[in-house]
């Protein structure tokens, strides 16, 4: 079995490639348990999530922002996200992983390389957040030097016990030097 690759999107089979991995995460979201299903529903509504789908691609453009796909043998099994908040500070957004790369280090993967980007951008701190439920994914933004924090940015009440917050200063951080 040949190694999973993370690369930049850069044609339109790839992101439409992407596109079918965020409704596949919207699905496993809305499907694993009623908090997520809420909070799905809250920021996600299907006609909201469709529209955001349609302008991926500039919303995430670079030079301030980037969307990487991960694949195996041509086989989409990943994606990850990043935009610009501020001119300092970036955010990490549906970086999610199929079944099939599940314990491969994908989702590690893209977001070393999505946290490296950000600092070869100029970035001075990374944001992301996560299900307070998603135990495997809270550890892994913890090994990546993540440090939890409250929200960002604006969140409805319900969300406080919900959802983990995340901030990473690049500025004191080396960089991965190319492991990932």
């Amino acid at each position: 079995m040949s190694e999973i690759a993370i690369r930049p999107v850069t044609t339109a089979a790839d992101l439409a490639a992407v596109v079918d991995l965020c409704w596949a995460y919207r699905d496993f979201l809305y499907n694993f348990a009623p908090t997520e299903r809420r909070i799905v529903e809250t920021f996600y509504p299907h006609d909201k999530y469709s529209a955001l789908m349609d302008r991926l691609a500039e919303e995430h453009a670079r030079p301030r922002g980037i969307i990487l796909l991960a694949e195996r043998d041509g086989i989409p099994l990943g994606c990850g996200m990043s935009h610009a908040l501020s001119n300092t500070e970036s955010e990490i957004k549906r970086v999610f992983v199929t079944d099939a790369a599940r314990g491969t280090g994908a989702g590690r993967a893209i977001c070393q390389r999505l946290i490296d980007q950000a600092r070869e951008d100029g970035f001075a701190k990374v944001y992301l957040d996560t299900s307070i439920a998603f135990a495997p994914a809270r550890a892994l933004y913890t090994s990546l030097g993540f440090i939890e924090r409250g929200a960002y940015q604006p969140m409805p009440e319900f969300t406080r016990d919900a959802i983990c917050f995340y901030e990473l200063p690049l500025t004191d951080i080396p960089a991965s030097a190319g492991s990932v």
